[in-house]
This record gives structure tokens, sequence and C-alpha cells, in this order.
């Protein structure tokens, strides 16, 4: 667990992201800023955050070029200045590869995109058997119902099109099919009963997002894998904003665990 002085000095530098997304900031002004060395800096950021510096503020820039791209007239290539990438091409790319369409799609929709396609079903016996990874996602009592998106990822960052993904009408078990060998991020996220899962608009309130994760874990034929067993909490600003694109018929038809 991180000591609340580290926490401090992490969140210290997760705001100075904030008010500096149009600007270039090194691993060193980050250092400076949380008052440790920069190895040191980089090693306990990833700890508490699941992800490293970098990465954190590049999803910091694409949750801000999502709120600007629905809620301003902007151009996208004002957009792009405005959260620090001085290329719009780069930018485009950069976009669709986190949130799964392009900055004009996703302006043109509204924010309520359909990047998500139907989890692949298993086909035929040939071959090795299908891997899996099963586990139970529970929502402390203190806590509000709600539905529950449990996906797949390369990293510890709710971002671009899970490897895969479900959607659960609230906690419990569930499964993952057709799992590819890898090494993998199962992140899970809840948010209240008629409140749409995180689009795109901005963040959730710690009183409305629940968020949690498992991993990293190796996936390979013939080796079991352990329970991933999440515990959702509250959301704080330590933790990457949810950049995934959901479509409604992901939100709203509940997988069967």
């Amino acid at each position: 667990m991180t000591s609340p002085s580290v926490n401090q000095a992490i969140l210290r530098v997760v705001e100075e992201m904030h008010e500096h997304l149009d600007q270039e900031l090194t691993i060193d002004d980050m250092a400076r800023v949380a008052m440790f060395s920069k190895f040191h800096f980089t090693r306990i950021f990833r700890h508490t955050t699941g992800t490293s510096p970098r990465r954190f503020l590049s999803a910091l820039r694409i949750q801000e070029a999502k709120r600007l791209l629905v809620s301003t007239d902007m151009s996208v290539a004002d957009v792009s200045s405005r959260v620090g990438y001085s290329s719009v091409g780069t930018f485009s790319t950069r976009f669709k590869t986190c949130v799964g369409v392009s900055p004009s799609m996703y302006r043109e929709s509204g924010g309520d995109v359909s990047a998500l396609g139907p989890v692949p079903v298993r086909t035929g016996d040939d071959g090795p058997a299908p891997l899996a990874i099963r586990g139970r996602v529970v929502l402390p009592g203190d806590r509000p119902l709600g539905q529950v998106f449990i996906g797949l990822f390369p990293s510890a960052i709710l971002q671009g099109r899970p490897v895969r993904h479900t959607v659960m009408d609230g906690p419990g078990p569930f499964q993952l099919h057709d799992v590819p060998p890898g090494t993998w991020h199962v992140l899970a996220y809840s948010v209240p009963y008629g409140t749409p899962l995180p689009a795109g608009r901005g963040g959730y309130a710690p009183d409305t997002l629940s968020v949690g994760r498992y991993g990293p874990v190796t996936v390979q034929p013939g080796v079991a894998v352990l329970p991933a067993d999440i515990v959702l909490r509250p959301a704080d600003p330590l933790d990457p904003p949810i950049l995934v694109a959901l479509s409604g018929r992901d939100l709203h038809a509940p997988a069967a665990a």
C-alpha cells in the first residue's frame, strides 16, 4: 500500500498534468513537482496508478479532447493544439487508438459511439482448447449498485477496444471467453443503475464511479489461470481516465456469467 505522503506527491503531479495539458511535461519536470529522483518517481507513479507517467498524461489529454469535441465548436486542429499535440495527424491517430473512432466521428456521434462489436463466440473444436478468465466482481455494501463493465486490456488503462469484454447487470461472477495467449490486465468499473457508463463526456464523482483491476495476468495454453477476483472501490484522481468507447447495445445487454 502506498503511503499518504507518496499519494500526495503523485497527486501534485497529476494536478500539474491537468493544468498543463497543452504543454510539454518531461519526466524531469514531473519528478521535480513530486520532489523525488526521476527513477524513484517513475517507479512509485507506476506502482500507485498502474501505468507510467507518460501514458497517464496521454490519457488525460485524450479525455480532455473528448470533452472539448462534444461541448465546444473548436475545430479538431484547435482541440489537438489545446491538448498538447503539434500534429493533427498524430493526435487523430492517437485518439482513434484510445477511443476506437476518429475525433470527427466522435463529435458527429455526440460521444455516443459504437466502437465495440459483440464478444466473438467460439467456433468448432479444432485446435487448442479455448482459454478463459473467470472471476468475481465484488461491490462493497456502501457503494451504489449498478451495471459492471469488465474488459481485458494490454495495459492498466481503460482505452481503445478491449481484447475481450462483458457488461453485467450488477456485481457477481464473470467469464471472459476465447482469451488469446498473452499478458493482460482485467479492468472493471461500475456506475449506479440509470447512469450511462462513461462515454467520454468527462469523469464521474467518486460517489458515482467504482473501479477495480486485476493483473497483470499471463494466459497461455495448458496453464491454469487463477480466479480474477476484483473488489471495486471509489474512483479517485490517481485513477487513469476511462477512454474506452461503448455502444448502447453493449451498455444495455448484460451478459450471462
